[in-house]
């Protein structure tokens, strides 16, 4: 198993440090050295990839109620001032806006298909096919599809697409090996709080990567690298230059904090 993705991963974009899953996200993201990126993407009612976590519009947007709008009224609301006034008139992202600009800047991308209710089968093809488009042949692709929904997974793997795939899990389920072995997942992005050694090693003994969410504490950080993990996704911005030129040593971590 060769781990491919970059050590750290900042949440939704711009961790605790802006607007989620916006494109100034993103950009504070790069500003902040990171070169990975994980969002929550959904589709619209008229069949658009957009960015959004909830399933309503009221704690990220100046939209009420259900996320299941077409387009364009979406693309009319206000995804930033609920974070604050320097983000104001922020607008809810695409996911085709998303891709450019990862790809423009070098970065990786982990897409977390967070289906709409109902839409799980239907959201996950929609993610893979839209971003096959973007890989290259005998090339590494720069993208992850995760989701904690088992039949989104489905559909991104009914997709028959090359872009990789991955298990998201709250709480450990021993079914997980079944499903990642039926969706040929090829790893994990555990919450961080089960992420012991001992699992670790279990899933890197089937050639499957370790991914945790969401880790933002130094002492939380040097414990789940020590456990052997291999990527952190977190909202604090400042790891990914903090820990630049981070060193394993067997059991030991060189942390430059």
């Amino acid at each position: 198993m060769k781990y491919p993705y970059p050590k750290f991963i900042a949440h939704r974009g711009g961790g605790n440090a802006a607007p989620e899953n916006t494109l100034a996200a993103f950009e504070l993201g790069v500003e902040k050295g990171y070169t990975m990126f994980e969002c929550d993407v959904k589709l619209s009612a008229d069949e658009t990839l957009f960015l959004l976590h909830d399933d309503t519009l009221d704690r990220t947007t100046s939209g009420q109620g259900s996320a299941k709008l077409d387009w364009q009224r979406l693309s009319q609301l206000d995804a930033g001032s609920w974070f604050s006034a320097n983000f104001q008139g922020e607008p809810v992202a695409r996911l085709d806006d998303i891709v450019h600009f990862v790809l423009k800047k070098g970065c990786f991308l982990n897409v977390e298909i967070k289906p709409n209710p109902g839409q799980d089968y239907k959201t996950g093809m929609a993610c893979a096919k839209f971003l096959q488009q973007f890989e290259q042949e005998g090339k590494p692709s720069p993208f992850l599809l995760s989701s904690f929904s088992e039949e989104a997974l489905q559909g991104a793997y009914d997709a028959h697409t090359a872009t990789p795939r991955a298990l998201l899990l709250d709480e450990w389920r021993d079914s997980a090996w079944e499903t990642v072995s039926a969706l040929e997942c090829v790893g994990f992005v555990l919450n961080y709080q089960i992420a012991s050694q001992e699992l670790v090693a279990q899933c890197h003994m089937i050639d499957r990567f370790v991914m945790v969410y969401t880790a933002n504490e130094p002492r939380d950080i040097k414990r789940l690298f020590n456990n052997g993990v291999d990527g952190v996704i977190t909202d604090n911005m400042n790891f990914a230059q903090s820990y630049e030129g981070l060193m394993l040593q067997k059991s030991q971590i060189k942390i430059g904090l």
